[in-house]
């Protein structure tokens, strides 16, 4: 049977045609006649998530659950000797304490073992079975890529390590676990190094994930240690990162000990400023209100033994929430030492660290439906 039996049919074929067309043109502000302009990068609020992933408004506490990457010198390393995932039932504890988000590092060397090649059957078996266990708890997972822009030691752009390998990772990490429940977003490197690469590295790993998934949030750190004071001096080169699905967010990372180093060797001091997180976000968070960007803390912590770093913390969550600026402890996780400084894994008996009991009440729902900061 012909597409055209007569050329009024046609006629009316093309108008409708054109008119579909004209239909999809104009700014941002509506339709083809429109005359507003479209708006800024960034403050498209994304692609609604599914309901299974949330109640669309944000949680401005989550938290670090980390163990899979741990022993990067022993590769690719023995499950349960040199790297953990979380045990049956662990996610619910968390959601039993209202916590909804979690981010989790893994190790690039473990998941693909050879470059542009086929994932390891037991690693990722690994994250699928963690990705199950916090559907089961209705935990949302940020997928993190925890190798500081390097593959065996080697840098992103080098010979050794090719963009093109790096956009097969994340390739295949979107491919395969873009149908699961539990998964929120991919934070496509942690800390990454390499001024001059990562930018371009960067934008290979959205044009990847953008390949099969086009409705998650992608979260971007910044050269420098993804450092939040430091992210207006690094941060500029981020500016020119596409998006087609509009859904990026950058994401910094903040300590209060001297260098925002988070590995705090000695106590907070007489001269220490409880205002110093909220200091050092500020300068995230004004470099994201003038590139009209969404923004997110990807780590932070403190340790439990003074007060001090404590008041220090909820100054900032205080600050974090007004901005509408979510964050993500460091750290929890089953196999860490007692005695790790940062430490927010409940105790034997269930009893909560005292960093606990600051962040708990930041936990739930806020006021915020959208990453801020607010215009």
């Amino acid at each position: 049977m012909p597409v055209c039996r007569s050329a009024s049919f046609a006629g009316l074929f093309y108008l409708m045609f054109v008119l579909l067309i004209l239909q999809g043109c104009g700014g941002g502000g509506g339709g083809g006649g429109s005359s507003a302009a479209p708006a800024p990068p960034g403050t498209n609020p994304g692609p609604e998530l599914p309901p299974e992933q949330g109640t669309g408004t944000l949680d401005l506490v989550g938290m670090n659950v980390a163990g899979a990457e741990f022993t990067p010198g022993v590769l690719p390393g023995i499950h349960g000797t040199h790297y953990f995932f979380p045990p049956p039932g662990y996610f619910q504890q968390w959601r039993d304490r209202g916590i909804r988000s979690v981010r989790f590092p893994i190790r690039w060397e473990r998941l693909q073992p050879v470059l542009g090649d086929d994932f390891d059957p037991t690693y990722a078996g690994l994250i699928d079975n963690m990705l199950s266990q916090a559907a089961n708890a209705q935990i949302d997972v940020i997928l993190d890529i925890h190798d500081y822009g390097r593959y065996r030691g080697n840098l992103i752009g080098s010979p050794e390590v090719p963009y093109e390998d790096y956009q097969n990772l994340l390739e295949r990490v979107a491919l395969r676990w873009r149908d699961r429940t539990a998964l929120y977003g991919y934070d496509i490197m942690n800390e990454p190094a390499g001024i001059q690469t990562w930018p371009t590295a960067a934008q290979a790993a959205i044009n990847g994930i953008r390949r099969y998934d086009m409705l998650r949030p992608i979260f971007i750190e910044s050269a420098g240690s993804s450092s939040a004071t430091n992210w207006p001096t690094y941060g500029n080169d981020l500016l020119d990162l596409e998006d087609p699905a509009d859904y990026l967010i950058f994401s910094a990372h903040l300590y209060l000990d001297e260098g925002s180093r988070g590995t705090y060797p000695n106590p907070p001091g007489d001269a220490f400023d409880p205002m110093t997180g909220v200091r050092r976000a500020s300068a995230f968070v004004e470099w994201l209100r003038k590139n009209y960007r969404r923004g997110h803390i990807g780590e932070f912590g403190v340790p439990g033994d003074d007060p001090r770093w404590l008041e220090g913390m909820d100054n900032l969550l205080a600050y974090l929430q007004e901005q509408c600026i979510p964050m993500a402890y460091w750290a929890a996780g089953h196999q860490w030492r007692d005695d790790y400084p940062l430490l927010v894994e409940p105790g034997p008996d269930g009893e909560g660290q005292p960093q606990w009991e600051v962040l708990s009440d930041y936990v739930g729902e806020g006021d915020c439906s959208v990453y801020g900061p607010p215009p």
